[in-house]
């Protein structure tokens, strides 16, 4: 079944292990949220201004900070999305890390903004829209058409680092054709299929 496998996804998992924390206390998927809304809120008020970690950290409400910055986003940050790709030690999620993995903090950030951003439409897809048995070639396409819709939503998050699609569509589309579609591939196919719904060319 096509949403039982995407079900079980390294990066759904991430998502789900971190979002599903309900304590009000150390709860560090709040705590990123904190920064994600902070970068998605300056690329959307602030065209063509670079988003530096110094930005990013003023911009956080209530209370942005170096330390936690640094947390959320960098080398040495808790609960990379990247880091559970690596551990998963699959081949095809060691490429998908490989694509992901930024010596950039503030791009590190972008790429976990653009998955918690992409989510409601990735969930969208997978309740509503995707359905056992339903052909590859079908659900790839429906898969591209939540991404572009996504696109046209946020159109300067998506643009961000070059058009780079949500990680956690990429491994969807990448589990859909079943070993048949590298990261590689996909990620460019999703870049392209932003680059088109944003009108860039």
């Amino acid at each position: 079944m096509i949403t039982m496998d995407l079900g079980r996804t390294v990066t759904g998992e991430w998502h789900a292990r971190l979002s599903g924390n309900r304590s009000p206390r150390r709860n560090h998927w709040q705590t990123k949220i904190i920064y994600f809304r902070a970068a998605a809120d300056l690329l959307a008020t602030r065209p063509g201004t670079p988003l530096t970690w110094k930005s990013v950290v003023a911009a956080a409400q209530p209370h942005g900070c170096r330390s936690t910055f640094y947390e959320v986003a960098g080398a040495h940050a808790r609960h990379r999305m990247v880091d559970d790709l690596i551990a998963d030690g699959r081949p095809d999620s060691i490429q998908l890390a490989l694509r992901y993995l930024r010596t950039d903090p503030v791009e590190q950030l972008l790429d976990e903004t653009k998955i918690w951003s992409y989510w409601p439409h990735r969930q969208h897809l997978l309740t509503r829209v995707l359905e056992p048995g339903m052909a590859t070639e079908q659900a790839a396409t429906a898969l591209s058409a939540s991404v572009a819709a996504w696109g046209r939503a946020h159109p300067a998050l998506a643009a961000a680092v070059g058009h780079t699609p949500p990680a956690c569509a990429v491994e969807d589309l990448t589990v859909l054709h079943q070993g048949r579609l590298a990261a590689v591939r996909a990620a460019a196919h999703l870049a392209d299929v932003l680059r088109h719904a944003t009108g860039a060319r």
